[in-house]
């Protein structure tokens, strides 16, 4: 099924394209955030006009007055999405519908302008279009998609803006986790908080992820990978990671994730992965579930895996928790059954190799 494009688009090419050659050599080991494609999608509005001038334009500079209100408020948001090369070398967007609701939905808890959801897929599938020999061969990675929206009026008084600028970006993009590293290792953080409810947890806005960056540092020095928050108030119950959630697997092939309350963004990837769990015939629990809970149920062996999912991270297997209290090991720190089927039944229908039962996939070409 092809994603209509429907906003009339100007576009403006880059003039000096990289060559095959170099962008071969650039695309055959990207890292991750790194390796940027050549062009943007730009879209104005303008309080009392809406939104105007849709363009894709060759990747560059920002011009922004030193009072912008994104410098001094945080009027910000984005969103993370991924294309995929298929095996007859379409290119496939991965339910990018609730990419644009989720970010209409973050720019309403942040008082900011409403982007139509069409206007939304139509600058991601135009800019995909453009930049289609951008992305990996399946066996190398995808094209990671940063849609974002900043507040672009000069103003100082603490209010919201009137004027912002929807961008998207995008870069290739190989494995956020090394593929060599098997099962991560994942600090407990136990002093600073994520988000409390009533607060932007739910919002995908660069606030929250500024906000973790400390315990990801503490985490690092623990020899972790990544940092797994706790609730704000009482730091017992298991929430989010630094940037992807988290999900339990018991012996009785029972699975569970935290609840979404507030504070846990609503992963697209989570959503996903429960939705195959259950065709699978798998029980899946959505309950908060304590952080002593865990470490009693992984030395039981009632815990059998843990997994942490997002759309960087894809499936990642979680094989220890450090915390200051000492170290849990799960599944003796191997992969789990469940962890392994679930990542390839998602990823053989993101790269169009299944059946897409729950029609996910649009193919941009």
């Amino acid at each position: 099924m092809s994603t209509p494009t429907k906003t009339a688009f100007q576009i403006t090419p880059k003039a000096d394209r990289v060559s095959p050659e170099e962008r071969a050599a650039l695309l055959a080991n990207p890292g991750f955030g790194r390796v940027f494609s050549e062009h943007m999608a730009v879209v104005t509005y303008t309080e009392g006009k809406g939104w105007h001038t849709p363009q894709i334009l060759p990747r560059g500079p920002l011009t922004l007055d030193p009072a912008a209100s994104v410098l001094h408020y945080a009027q910000e948001i984005f969103e993370g999405m991924k294309a995929y090369r298929a095996p007859n070398g379409d290119a496939l967007l991965f339910r990018p519908d609730a990419n644009a609701r989720r970010f209409r939905h973050s720019a309403e808890r942040m008082a900011m302008a409403q982007l139509p959801e069409e206007l939304f897929l139509d600058a991601v599938t135009q800019l995909v279009t453009i930049d289609k020999d951008w992305i990996p061969a399946a066996d190398v990675g995808t094209l990671y998609i940063r849609p974002f929206m900043i507040a672009t009026e000069a103003a100082l008084g603490v209010k919201p803006a009137a004027e912002f600028k929807f961008l998207v970006i995008a870069c290739a993009a190989g494995e956020y986790f090394s593929k060599d590293a098997g099962p991560v290792s994942v600090w407990v953080e136990e002093r600073t908080v994520r988000a409390s409810r009533g607060g932007t947890g739910e919002a995908k806005c660069g606030g929250n992820y500024a906000a973790s960056l400390t315990a990801q540092m503490e985490a690092k020095d623990h020899g972790c990978h990544q940092v797994l928050f706790l609730d704000a108030v009482e730091r017992k119950w298991i929430e989010e990671m630094g940037g992807m959630n988290i999900v339990m697997v018991f012996d009785d092939g029972t699975i569970l994730t935290p609840p979404l309350e507030g504070t846990i963004l609503r992963g697209i990837t989570r959503d996903s992965l429960l939705t195959l769990a259950r065709d699978k015939g798998l029980t899946v629990r959505e309950e908060p579930y304590a952080i002593d809970q865990l470490y009693a149920d992984a030395k039981s062996g009632h815990l059998k895996e843990v997994f942490a999912c997002g759309t960087a991270a894809v499936v990642t297997p979680i094989g220890t928790l450090k915390s200051a209290e000492g170290t849990c090991v799960i599944n003796e720190g191997k992969t789990g059954e469940v962890t392994t089927a679930l990542r390839k039944a998602l990823c053989d229908i993101q790269y169009g190799r299944a059946n897409d039962a729950h029609d996910w996939v649009k193919r941009v070409f």
